[in-house]
């Protein structure tokens, strides 16, 4: 079976959520997902009381491994179990302190964004009118990610933050949930140049299952395959992935979209509430590349191995290098 890669998808943010509904994603062979553990309201301590929740939570489960190394995910995979590590959207969780990326390493994060859709200390968002792209910070920033091993990730950036990450970083940047622009002209979606910059660090732009980045609120497998082959027509076959964004607490996060006007604007809510393309369809979507045509060598590329490749070029074996939580 091919490698299932969901590079984002968000559980409720709160101590004593159901991590269980994960096991949506079960599916014969390797799965993994990368959860949401906070994002611009969020503080240090927020952010690594919900890690140590979810660390705990999942521990001893027989069908889910926090884990630690990429190799983790096929031994994970081979027990039946899905494989999860974490993402930040936002650098704020930071308190200011770069010292903070390694110690959100040690805890599982493997990827973060520096900004959510509105300027920060690292930079620019998706939703600001000026663009000022990434700041002397910021770049500090993915200095320090590169170092700790951990993945930059454009999505929610603005423009010009998201081109400046490409041209400081290292290592591989990703687009984790973001869809293309060109085929739904939406502000979260990135441009061609942006996926062409992502190209060229030998990163990943993954295409999302959110209804109102692929369409007229429209989370459908057609809707995904027009994203996902217009980014590989574009940028090549080797620097595309796919992730669902799902929210497994979409009550509450249409709760924040109406309690934060300011995090989200009217290209959040014109299409009415938000839809999300569920676990049970996403994993069907080798299925449906398959009847339009698609090789399996690329249908596995794009359903996770490349972002495999990025994450072995990055990440840092954590059982070598020692754990925290």
């Amino acid at each position: 079976m091919n490698l299932l890669w969901d590079q984002h998808a968000c559980l409720p943010l709160q101590a004593g959520t159901d991590i269980g509904v994960l096991s949506r994603f079960a599916r014969p062979g390797p799965t993994f997902v990368s959860v949401n553990a906070g994002y611009s309201p969020h503080s240090f301590a927020d952010s690594v009381a919900l890690l140590e929740y979810y660390r705990n939570a999942m521990a001893g489960r027989p069908d889910l491994e926090v884990i630690a190394a990429v190799d983790d995910i096929e031994t994970a995979g081979a027990a039946g179990r899905i494989a999860v590590a974490f993402d930040l959207e936002d650098s704020n969780p930071l308190d200011g302190d770069l010292t903070n990326v390694r110690a959100f390493a040690d805890l599982g994060v493997r990827t973060l964004l520096p900004t959510y859709n509105h300027a920060n200390r690292a930079g620019g968002g998706c939703l600001d009118t000026e663009d000022t792209g990434l700041t002397e910070w910021g770049r500090a920033l993915v200095a320090e990610m590169n170092a700790a091993g951990m993945v930059p990730d454009g999505s929610h950036c603005s423009e010009r933050t998201g081109l400046d990450i490409c041209e400081v970083s290292a290592l591989p940047v990703v687009y984790s949930h973001s869809c293309m622009r060109a085929v739904w002209d939406h502000p979260r979606n990135i441009t061609d140049d942006q996926a062409r910059a992502c190209a060229e660090t030998r990163g990943v732009v993954g295409i999302t299952g959110v209804g109102i980045f692929l369409g007229p609120n429209t989370p459908t497998l057609e809707a995904m395959a027009r994203h996902l082959e217009y980014a590989v027509e574009l940028v090549g076959i080797d620097h595309v992935g796919v992730s669902t964004d799902h929210s497994f607490d979409a009550a509450d996060f249409l709760a924040e979209v109406t309690a934060n006007p300011e995090l989200f604007d009217e290209s959040y809510t014109r299409w009415g509430p938000i839809r999300w393309m569920p676990p049970e369809t996403f994993v069907t979507l080798g299925d449906h590349l398959r009847a339009r045509g698609w090789s399996d060598s690329d249908i596995d590329a794009v359903l996770g191995r490349n972002y495999e490749r990025v994450a072995r070029a990055t990440w840092q074996d954590r059982n070598r290098v020692g754990t925290a939580g």
